[in-house]
Parts: C-alpha cells; structure tokens; sequence
C-alpha cells in the first residue's frame, strides 16, 4: 500500500518540514495492523516526494479480531486488505503525519498556511463507484484527477477490468487540506471499514470535514459510507451538520445587518446592483450565474430584464436559498417566467459541472468571505472550470472605511469578512488572477467616489479572452 506526495514548491525540501520528517532519513512506525515507513525517493530544491509504504501483516490483522471471531475462513488470509489504500491508510495517516493533518509546522508555521502545488498519487485505491465517483469527490474540491484502472489479470484480458484504480491528484492547497480529503475520502471509496464504527467516528467526521464537507455536492453519500451505512449514525451526523449551517446562516444575517447599517446612508446596496446589471447588459449577456446569491436581490433585478433568458443563483446556505425563494415569490411565478430562473445549492470553492456554460457570472461582496486560503480554489472553480464569457466580483474598497466616521477605526465593515483590499491589492490579484485562466480585466468605481481614498465598492470586469 502506498501514497506519495509531491511538491514543486521552491524549495521543495520544506516538504519535510511541513511533515516532520526529514528527508534524508528512512523512518519506520510500528502500528498495531503492521508497520509504516517514510521515506524521499527524491529531495531536491526543485522538487521533493515523501512516500509513505504501509506494510501491513494480515496474520497480526487475524489474531487482533478477538474471540468472537474465531475459527477458520480462507478470506482471513487471502484477501485484498495488505495491497490496496483503505482505512488502515487513514489510520497511519493520523500515527505518521498527525502534525501536519492538525495545520501545524513549527519550522513553517506560515507555509503550513499556504496553499502549495502539491500532488499525490495512490498506487493501489478500491472504488466502489469507479472512475465517475472518484471523480464526483474529488473534483468539487479543486483537484485535478488522473485514473488508470487496473485490469483483474493481465495475462487473462477477457477477465475484465477490476474495481482498482492507480489515481493521481493534483492541486494546489494547504497541505493539511490535502491529507485531510485522503483521511475522510480513501475510506468511502473503498467502503470496507476495518474497525467498529461507533459515535466517535461522527466526531472524526466533522472535525476533518469542518472546512469543506458541509459544501460537497456528494455530502450524504461521504457521511453514509464514512459511518458504514449505520442509520443512527448518519442522521446525527447531518443533523449537526445542519445545525451548524444553520447558526452560521444566523451570524451571517446578524452581520450583515450591520454591513447595511454601515452603507445604507449612500444607497450602496441598490449602486453596486445596478452597475452589476448594466455591466452585464453592456455584456450582452443571456444567462447569468449569481454566485453567492443570498437573499436573492440581485436574481431580482435579472428576472425584471427579459434580455436576460436563463438565471442560476447558487449558495452555499439553504436557509439563504429559502428566502430568496420567497423573496422571488418563485412559488406564484407564471409558468414562462419560472422557466427562466434556477436556484441551487452548492459551494463556490467546489468545481461544479452545474455552473458550466453561462455567458457570465456575478460574485458580489462574497470573495472578502473566503479564507484567503481557500482563494485558489475558487478561482480555479470560477476561472478555470466553471469558465464564463464575463465575470463581474465586487469587494469593498478598505480605504474608504476611513469615510464612515459609525466604523471604528481598523474594524471592517463586516465581521465576517476575512479580510478587506485596497485597490491596488484588489487590482494585483484581478491582474494575477485573469493572466493564468485567459481573461483580461479592467476596473470600474460603485458608489461616490472619495479624491484620496477612492470608491467605497471597486469592481472587477474579467472577460475571456
């Protein structure tokens, strides 16, 4: 059984750091299946891989099956479990690299922060789904993904292909992402858990998908076969999930009260959606994805313009969702009108086959939500896959808090927002971000303009180019 990852990050070395185990040593880890050994097949400024080989004994797995278990069966000794990626890998995961998958490098306490071009590859990995559900997981979040299945035998071909795949990632993401997606992840896709699962694998559960499962497209399939299909289980498990969701719909509407409060004196709100409408006119736009759509306002001043023939809101919140429907009254639309609106939900970090296709997408005050972290995934899931003629992504201008004499000085105007741009790091990012996905950008001011500290709104035009 073995996983390798790989960085071109300069210096690659710094691979080593990040895990705690230096490369110019072989490492061995004695767990109670077999043995795990780390070590560099290459290490060099330019590009560093650590492998990680799990040698398990599947007479040690026999003996440690307890009494109740007794007795002989042939499938005890012969069986798959010592060759392919299972939970035993997730297992040596947390004894061999538990420092990193908890974020952590006291040598590069900045680095284990930083997304980084990293890629892993899975020699030997079950999927009960196939190519398309490995896919469907690992897609949403950003990863690029190579499959090559195994054949049953290759000296008998009319046997067919077997349910084993050499799989390959790439991405560029915080280490820590990385391990944490193999940990939940190899587990569903080989569906055959070697150990009990009680209620403490749902707390295993949302404390490695905290970040990324709540948004997944394929969430009900990851919980129902991360917890082994045990009904209990899994409702407990979308339960907390939906609670969760549901108090950070509750702090997100308090915050943004306040974001109102703030802005309301200069009409912001109304400003910043009718220069996104006629960016959009100007555009010649025909279907339009809002990402982020909250409440809905901004679908209903597409849905008044009948230029505009298809329109998707996507959000990540259902609770949002719910009131935008409401908001549209979607319910009592005519039949003609109701046809050319869609409301989903999804996450806007997470390749989604959905959002494929459209003339143009709006990102309005959203991306100051997103760790800065998580950026590269969105701009891969926007510029990359989902891939519009236009977008248009509005963000507050910080240097225009200065105005709001009601905003304490150093505060930003939402309490949930990540972080806040001038403009010249909004423009340094637009420019970054339209040179590698093709598109090119310019910039237009929303709101009156202050002589020194510029717009309160500033707004990124990126066509493709």
């Amino acid at each position: 059984m073995l996983l390798t990852i790989s960085t071109t990050y300069r210096p690659a070395t710094d691979l080593g750091f990040l895990l705690h185990k230096n490369p110019a040593n072989v490492q061995s880890f004695n767990l109670p299946f077999g043995t795990a050994h780390v070590f560099y097949p290459e290490a060099s400024d330019e590009r560093c891989t650590v492998a990680l080989l799990l040698d398990i004994d599947p007479i040690q797995l026999v003996r440690g099956k307890g009494a109740g278990n007794e007795g002989f069966s042939l499938q005890q000794y012969v069986n798959d479990r010592p060759y392919v990626a299972s939970s035993f890998l997730s297992v040596a995961l947390v004894h061999v690299f538990g420092t990193a998958l908890g974020g952590r490098s006291a040598a590069r306490e900045e680095l284990a922060a930083t997304p980084i071009p990293l890629e892993a590859r899975i020699t030997v990995l079950p999927a009960r789904g196939g190519e398309p559900l490995l896919r469907r997981l690992f897609e949403p979040l950003g990863y690029t993904v190579s499959v090559q299945r195994h054949p049953l035998d290759e000296r008998f071909p009319e046997w067919g292909e077997s349910r084993y795949y050499d799989v390959q990632l790439g991405g560029t993401v915080r280490l820590q992402e990385l391990l944490t997606h193999l940990y939940v992840l190899i587990p569903v896709l080989d569906d055959e858990k070697h150990y009990w699962v009680d209620e403490s694998e749902i707390e295993k559960l949302l404390r490695r998908g905290q970040e990324w499962l709540s948004g997944h497209p394929e969430r009900s399939l990851i919980v129902d076969r991360y917890l082994a299909r045990q009904r209990s289980l899994i409702r407990q498990a979308l339960l907390r999930l939906s609670e969760e969701a549901a108090a950070e719909d509750d702090r997100e509407e308090e915050h943004e009260r306040e974001e109102e409060a703030v802005e309301d004196r200069i009409s912001l709100h109304d400003q910043r959606h009718g220069a996104v409408l006629a960016a959009l006119r100007a555009a010649g736009a025909r279907s339009v994805l809002d990402l982020g759509t909250g409440e809905g306002r901004l679908l209903s001043g597409l849905l008044a313009d009948r230029s505009f023939e298809r329109i998707t809101g996507m959000d990540v919140s259902y609770r949002s969702l719910e009131r935008a429907s409401r908001r549209l009254k979607l319910d009592r639309l005519p039949p003609m009108q109701r046809k050319r609106i869609d409301l989903i939900h999804g996450s806007l970090t997470y390749r989604d086959r959905r959002l494929e296709g459209y003339d143009a997408a709006t990102v309005v005050e959203v991306i100051e939500h997103l760790d800065p972290a998580r950026l590269r995934a969105f701009e891969r899931a926007v510029f990359e896959f989902a891939r519009p003629g236009t977008v248009l992504i509005t963000t507050p201008n910080v240097e225009y808090n200065a105005v709001w004499k009601s905003l304490p000085a150093g505060l930003m105007r939402h309490r949930d927002h990540r972080f806040e741009w001038t403009r010249e790091q909004f423009q340094t990012w637009a420019h970054s971000t339209a040179d590698r996905f093709g598109y090119t950008v310019r910039f237009l001011p929303i709101g009156p303009e202050h002589e020194e500290l510029g717009p309160p709104t500033q707004m990124g035009v990126f066509v493709r180019a």
